[in-house]
């Protein structure tokens, strides 16, 4: 459980600087949880950033900062480890849930094919990564040459995409989601279906849980949130 903190500011500005733009709050420069400084390459993203801290009403929520964690995750983890951080991202890959179907009921395995079978494909002719599929519980390794060509997918991404994707592949349990996403290929709610089609099955045949429906919930929101962030990467 998160633990909120007092708003200890008044004012939020946003300030153009040599390196990109930088968020201050009441003339002192935000910096990130392990004391970088926070820099942004766009305005348009810093603007969003520095919204979210103006919309903390008395309280400081992080879980509610999602951008702000994004920039975080760059500046903090990515930026100083960027192979550590490509590999992270390529073990989705690895064990991608589209990859991995089930072998009954039947409309179930029909669900599957119709969500992931044309990623798998968009996925082979964009980025030339053929994956292998398999039914049942078997482990299945991907080829090499399927590997390599995720890698260089990932590994050509500047520190805030990588963030970015690495929270969407985190979320979707599947590299090929997560690329599709920031891609464009799919929006927030469409990788959302796509990454919960056993679980939409299961909830449609024996309901819901609650707890589960509060999780879906607020991955969908993150969803929104890092298609946003890629977005306004690009303004």
């Amino acid at each position: 459980m998160s633990v909120a903190r007092p708003r200890f500011y008044r004012d939020v500005l946003v300030l153009s600087g040599v390196r990109g733009y930088s968020i201050v709050l009441d003339g002192k420069p935000l910096n990130t949880p392990a004391g970088s400084e926070f820099e942004l390459p766009t305005k348009a993203l810093a603007e969003a950033i520095a919204q979210e801290w103006r919309d903390q009403d008395g309280k400081v929520r992080v879980e509610t900062m999602i951008l702000t964690k994004l920039a975080n995750t760059a500046i903090d983890r990515v930026a100083g480890n960027r192979p550590l951080a490509v590999e992270q991202i390529l073990a989705f890959g690895r064990t991608d849930v589209v990859c991995y179907r089930a072998d009954g009921p039947a409309e179930l395995v029909q669900r599957q094919a119709s969500a992931w079978d044309p990623l798998v494909e968009w996925l082979r002719r964009r980025y030339r990564a053929k994956l292998q599929t398999i039914s049942g519980l078997t482990h299945i390794a991907q080829k090499d040459s399927a590997l390599r060509a995720l890698e260089a997918a990932v590994a050509g991404r500047d520190n805030l995409v990588l963030a970015g994707l690495h929270a969407a592949a985190t979320l979707c349990g599947s590299l090929t989601i997560a690329l599709a996403l920031i891609d464009g290929q799919l929006d927030a709610d469409e990788a959302m279906a796509a990454s919960q089609v056993d679980e939409d099955y299961q909830a449609e045949r024996w309901g819901m849980d609650p707890e589960m429906a509060a999780k879906s919930a607020v991955k969908g929101r993150e969803l929104i949130e890092i298609t946003r962030f890629i977005e306004l990467l690009r303004k």
